[in-house]
Order: structure tokens, then sequence, then C-alpha cells
């Protein structure tokens, strides 16, 4: 199992551990709906370094990326970043994924930590025209400083301007006494607040983590683990690769139709299947829902209609800690994925009802 630079720290604020993506991973310090409601409040610090980065770089590094990816890489300009996927011969996700355009013919790929292998062969496999290709992973540290008060803490330790961030746009510059961070804002709790990337050498890692928690920890400022970063991008109703998307669901089945740019200059892989999907309509949907009668969704349970038929799983569900309600989400037939349409939580052999609604969760 491999560690993080923050692992220690982590275990010397008492946090409880867990394996995750082959990482020691802090789950949680103080509880779920503390470090919730820190970061949907205030602010927190989530240690996501066991996420992938991958460099490229070259004159062809953007006909590639848009040959393996959903989404229209050519619309980036210097400073911003992109939501997109990747997808296998048959359609199916083989991940999610930032991309950054970090500089013409540069730029910086973020995958998610389970994948880094798949993702890296995947790409690699595409890469016929001598695209330069860094793997960048295991050397690159990342935090995420989460909630509405996050980039107000951070920016006295910043010699550039964070505060103005738009969504989905970066910069790089001097940040706690370490130059060349790229600060982006960016997330996964739907809090606001921003992603810093740095370099594991010459002390960084322990230097910007204290940094950060002397200005910060006067604030409120506390460290977050991974239990709440599920329940607060559940919340959102961000997907979880592995749970609410994978190789076997098509970006039209997982709502990631708006990232699938079938009119751009470059095809990318699979798009003569999801073209033909998008004509014919889809069969099952991901979608959201929220229980009516008494009961938690947990992943794999069964979703039921009226009639007691199965129509699908769910993917994800929790009690959700800002709403005082159990929500989750799952795939359906498409006849049952309207809105508010009724649906049943096979829950110990007991169809709990619940209804279909629009996220993020309210």
């Amino acid at each position: 199992m491999k560690n993080t630079p923050f692992t220690q720290k982590h275990i010397a604020l008492g946090a409880k551990m867990a394996p995750f993506a082959g990482y020691n991973m802090p789950i949680s310090y103080t509880g779920i709906n503390d470090e919730h409601a820190t970061v949907r409040n205030n602010a927190g610090v989530f240690d996501v370094s066991h996420m992938g980065e991958f460099i490229l770089k070259g004159e062809n590094a953007l006909e590639l990326i848009q040959r393996v990816t959903t989404n229209d890489a050519a619309k980036l300009t210097e400073g911003n970043a992109q939501y997109s996927c990747m997808t296998n011969d048959d359609g199916g996700i083989v991940d999610d994924i930032i991309i950054y355009y970090l500089q013409p013919n540069a730029y910086m790929i973020v995958v998610n930590a389970s994948n880094i292998e798949k993702d890296w062969n995947w790409i690699t496999s595409h890469n016929t025209h001598n695209v330069e290709m860094h793997n960048i992973s295991e050397k690159t540290c990342l935090l995420a400083i989460q909630g509405p008060n996050a980039t107000r803490i951070l920016q006295p330790l910043a010699e550039i301007d964070i505060l103005n961030l738009k969504y989905y746009t970066f910069i790089k510059g001097k940040f706690a006494g370490v130059d060349n961070v790229l600060i982006s804002a960016t997330g996964y709790t739907g809090a606001g607040g921003v992603e810093i990337y740095f370099e594991d050498k010459d002390g960084n890692a322990e230097k910007i983590w204290d940094t950060i928690f002397e200005v910060g920890k006067p604030q409120g400022l506390k460290p977050i683990g991974l239990a709440a970063r599920d329940t607060l991008r559940l919340e959102m109703g961000y997907c979880l690769y592995g749970n609410d998307i994978d190789d076997t669901t098509t970006p039209l089945e997982g709502g990631l139709g708006w990232i699938t740019k079938f009119n751009k200059d470059v095809a990318f892989t699979a798009k003569a299947i999801l073209e033909k999907q998008k004509a014919e309509g889809i069969k099952r949907k991901l979608v959201g829902f929220e229980m009516i009668d008494r009961g938690i969704p947990r992943h794999d349970y069964i979703i039921k209609d009226a009639a007691g038929n199965a129509i699908g799983k769910v993917t994800s569900g929790t009690q959700a800690p800002s709403l005082n309600k159990a929500i989750g989400m799952g795939y359906v037939t498409t006849e049952n994925a309207g809105l508010d349409s009724e649906i049943f939580i096979d829950i110990r052999n007991t169809p709990i009802k619940a209804k279909v609604v629009k996220a993020p969760f309210s």
C-alpha cells in the first residue's frame, strides 16, 4: 500500500485510515457530519495526492487529446481547464478527467487514482504521432482546499490573485514560499475553493501543509477525509468513477452528453457508437433520487417499479448531512427516469419508496 507525502500528518492528527485505490488514505478525522459541515460552511483541506497527472507535449498533443477524449479540447485557452472523459472502443467510459491547457502544445491531464495505469496505457496506445508523454503522478502533490472561505483564507499565502479565479481556470506562481504552484478553481465538493498542484521535493509538501494550517486553523480550517468528500460530491450529483460511471456505461447513459461533442474536428474513440445510441435513444439513464419513505440506499441495491419489476441498480447512496434526507443515484430504464417518477429501493427485501429528482439535490 502506497503513502502520500502527507500520510504521517494524517496519522499524527488521529485520522481513521483505510486503503483506497492502493493508497493509505484518511477516511475521517472528527466524523463525517462535522467534516461535511466544515466544508459546506467554511473550508477544509483534502489530501488527494493519490490522483494521477500526465503531461502531454508537442505539436500533435492536442490532436491526441481530441482523439481520446469526448469534449472539445480545441476550445481551451491558456489558463483554462476542461472536464472531459475518455471512451473505449465500445463507448464505455475509460475514465473521467480534467484537462489543463498549460501553454501552447503542452497539457496536463488529471485522472482518477484507481485508473492511473489503465489511462496511461490507453493514451499511449493511441499515441501514433510521437507526442511527448510524462507520467508525473508519483512526484505530484495535490491538496484540495474546498469551501466558501477557502480562497479568502489562502490568499495571504499567494503572491498571485486567487480570490478572483473563475471556475475551471488556473494560475501558476509562488504559494507559501514555494515556486511553480498551480492553483486551480476546481474541486469535487460544489462548495467552491481551489486545488493546488506542486512537486514533492525539497520539503515542499510539509512546508505547504504546515503553512496552510498555521494561517487557516485560527479561522476554522480543518483536514477532511474521503468519507465527507463522498457525501459532498453526492449532494451535488457528481459521478464517482467505479460507482456511477465505468467501462460499461456510456457518457450518454451517465448524463455526460454535455461533454460529448460530436461536431469537433477530430473524431473521438467510439464516436460512431455514441452517435447511433443518441439517434436510437438510450435504454437506461443515471438519475438522482431522494427517499420518500425511511431507508438509506446503498451501492448495488436493486431499484424496482411499483409492480415490483427490477428496473435498475443504485450506484451511490447516503444520508445527506446538509439536507437531512437520504439520497442516491442509480441507473433505471428510460421510461422510469422522468422527474418525480416513483421508484422503489429494495432494502433488505422491502420496497422503500423514492422519487426521481434533479441534481444537485436540495
